[in-house]
């Protein structure tokens, strides 16, 4: 392949890969069994394992964490978790979601933040397969420059491969029940994800992937119905005026997804719905020295790891809709849960409902309530493929992060193939 004129940008990080591969190869393709972490205290709930996955030719190495089930880890189902984003680390859904210990919630003060058990973590029932993708994803990272190109389409790729090869080299779990989750931006990864396991799967791709099913929560899902719900909710939740929900439904024409540019006064009513988060614990926890080291994180990372990026790699918005992947994986039987935080204004609940609706599925159990510990949890729907539809009452964006006990109860139920 002939090197292209900034050349030298393209042979450093191929030469730095290779040392990295000379030096620390047992990071690479080696498996780190992790018992105890800087800012934990004691032994971890369950054993974690940390490494890397080559993909795209070993061009692409995908970082992942995966934490053993509490439970009965030779037997029960293993999660593999897709960080939503799109450039979002896995190790965010491992911390502030479902996984087995949280960041202690208080003002930062300098020193190491500490850990705690998570009370509500669904390690307790299940194996978690937690991974840095796409690309620039925590600390995942290429090793050439063609490889610092993803997309919705190219995530699906390398899941599937990643997958594939870690079973590989955990071939104890290849038998185990498969199911794939995983919230917001996953929502347009997830389902091309997926088909891509069951076309591989029904071609002979070894090893055969022991897939059930899989769940999506506040999944972004038709960017259309999305983005052209967030201001009805918003108005219906009266978190906005009357008359603003007036000025921005006219100037827009009642559409706030693919804006006319030229349109500025919808453009500029659209901006107050921007959201900004602050997870700065994690940044602190994650960058520290100690922390990387008992991780094994590949240090020569050429970036702090971060949340989520904020699209400086490139990548590639492919998928508009993934509605059809949902209608071809239900053809093929696979159970499906579909969760919404209630007060999400990110990913509406009633956007959601929206593009369920349109599948058109004969409706098995009515709208009902669903209960935990005597109170409403939110409310259900299940379909006639096998979908579950559910909402969690007080919860945002996302769901497990407002409600944990809820989650934790819905997704015990809905794992045992029980009705919430």
């Amino acid at each position: 392949m002939a090197i292209p004129k900034n050349g030298f940008n393209y042979i450093l990080p191929f030469l730095f890969g290779l040392w990295h591969f000379m030096n620390i190869s047992q990071v690479v393709f080696g498996q780190n069994r992790i018992t105890s972490l800087p800012g934990y205290e004691g032994p971890l709930p369950s054993v974690l394992e940390t490494g890397y996955i080559g993909v795209e030719k070993e061009e692409l190495q995908l970082f992942y964490y995966f934490v053993e089930s509490e439970n009965n880890p030779k037997e029960d189902p293993i999660l593999l978790w897709l960080p939503g984003g799109p450039h979002c680390s896995g190790m965010s859904a491992l911390l502030y979601e479902i996984g087995p210990f949280q960041l202690e919630e208080k003002e930062y003060n300098g020193t190491l933040p500490r850990l705690l058990p998570r009370q509500y973590s669904w390690s307790k029932i299940v194996n978690i397969l937690f991974v840095d993708l796409p690309v620039g994803s925590g600390y995942s990272y290429a090793t050439t420059t063609r490889a610092n190109y993803s997309g919705d389409l190219k995530i699906a790729e390398n899941v599937n491969e990643f997958l594939r090869k870690w079973m590989l080299k955990h071939t104890q779990y290849v038998s185990n029940p498969l199911y794939v989750g995983g919230d917001s931006y996953s929502g347009f990864t997830l389902p091309p994800s997926v088909h891509r396991m069951v076309n591989d799967n029904e071609e002979g791709m070894q090893p055969i992937l022991n897939l059930k099913g899989y769940l999506l929560g506040n999944p972004a899902t038709d960017r259309s119905i999305d983005g052209n719900t967030q201001v009805a909710f918003a108005h219906g939740m009266g978190l906005i005026s009357d008359e603003f929900f007036e000025s921005i439904k006219t100037s827009c024409n009642g559409v706030y997804h693919n804006i006319d540019p030229n349109n500025h006064k919808c453009k500029s009513n659209v901006l107050q719905f921007t959201r900004k988060e602050s997870y700065k614990l994690s940044l602190y926890w994650m960058n520290d020295n100690r922390v990387q080291e008992a991780l094994h994180a590949y240090k020569g990372t050429p970036i702090k790891w971060i949340r989520c990026h904020d699209g400086k790699y490139h990548y590639r918005y492919e998928v508009e809709s993934s509605v059809k992947y949902h209608v071809k994986l239900s053809a093929k039987g696979f159970r499906s849960l579909i969760y919404s935080g209630d007060h999400d204004i990110i990913v509406p609940f009633i956007g959601t409902q929206t593009w369920i609706r349109s599948l058109n599925y004969t409706i098995h159990d009515e709208w009902r309530k669903w209960i935990v510990d005597s109170q409403i949890a939110g409310y259900t729907r299940t379909y006639s493929n096998k979908m579950t539809f559910a909402t969690v009452k007080g919860a945002g964006h996302t769901a497990p992060e407002y409600k944990p006990k809820e989650c934790a109860a819905m997704f015990k139920r809905w794992i045992a193939g029980d009705a919430l």
